[in-house]
């Protein structure tokens, strides 16, 4: 690895700053929720998500009446951005608060410009979840730990969409799920898929229906947690083939996670590998082929030829 790939792939071992990643997993799910009231609906719920920006996470534009506003997390001023249409700007300043404080000082900022939203005030999909105006717990903020995290997304979005130019069938984006807190990118043969059965902590399983309401395979990354406790890349396909747990993936440091059901590749293999970029391209391709092909799609009609 070169100095600039160690620069651009920083370690980021969860134990280091989990307490600063919990809390923003809570700022981040705020904005979402705001894009979640405002927005209009599409397919799979990708109307809610983040994007990766040149400085953080970014809303993209929400209609708001006859303007548009967004909102956006600067990881290198580590402020919190709201812009709108009409020329106004205000910020929040990204430090050490607690979760209340945070979500008192975010609406008030929102009704300052005249944004009239309102949100559930609970997490989505974290157990036992505290209600936002309740949550004096969670207030850590490391701002090394916050932008190391954000510059891996940009390695990440940025290799992802490499992979994402492969494929000319229905594919999302490259975008942050601020539910689960990770950088995803799902591809869809195009046939519909069994109903989800749902039960996913504080998210309603009609949401869990429309996300899988069509076979795909998606694959991203995020920073560990639960039976995996450091930041991985991941893959998985739903409804999961029959062969996926025996199937070999690339590259050697890959393997299948019985828990989760899926594919896992920690981050420090690819961070310290002498090829970031290829190490990841390698996992992303040899997973998708391995569940295409277990899966019976037709791979010839998806996917972009060579050239």
């Amino acid at each position: 690895m070169t100095s600039a790939d160690s620069a651009a792939w920083p370690p980021l071992p969860l134990e280091g700053w989990q307490p600063t990643f919990e809390t923003l997993h809570l700022w981040t799910q705020m904005v979402g929720k705001t894009r979640l009231a405002l927005s209009p609906m599409e397919n799979h719920w990708w109307q809610v998500a983040l994007y990766v920006t040149p400085r953080g996470l970014t809303t993209s534009p929400i209609p708001d009446g006859k303007r548009t506003f967004e909102v956006g997390f600067d990881f290198v001023d580590h402020q919190l951005v709201v812009r709108t249409s009409d020329g106004e700007t205000r910020t929040l300043p990204l430090e050490p608060r607690p979760v209340a404080d945070f979500y008192a000082d975010y609406l008030a900022l929102l009704r300052s410009l005249g944004i009239d939203v309102h949100i559930r005030p609970v997490p989505s999909e974290i157990e036992g979840a505290v209600p936002f105006p309740d949550d004096r717990e969670h207030a850590a903020y490391d701002p090394d730990a916050a932008q190391r995290c954000w510059r891996v997304m940009v390695q990440a979005d940025r290799v992802m969409k490499r992979f994402r130019g492969r494929f000319l069938g229905k594919c999302s984006p490259v975008h942050f799920w601020w539910g689960a807190f990770d950088i995803a990118c799902t591809r869809f043969s195009g046939r519909p898929a069994p109903r989800h059965p749902g039960g996913v902590p504080n998210l309603p399983d009609y949401v869990a229906v429309e996300g899988y309401s069509h076979e795909c395979i998606s694959a991203g990354w995020w920073p560990g947690g639960g039976p995996v406790a450091e930041p991985s890349f991941y893959a998985y396909a739903y409804p999961e083939p029959a062969g996926c747990p025996e199937a070999a993936v690339r590259p050697a440091a890959a393997h299948y996670h019985p828990v989760l059901h899926e594919w896992v590749l920690p981050y420090e293999a690819v961070r310290t590998a002498p090829d970031p970029d290829a190490a990841l391209l390698d996992f992303l391709q040899s997973t998708y082929e391995a569940a295409a092909n277990l899966g019976g799609w037709d791979r010839a009609a998806l996917e972009r030829q060579d050239g």
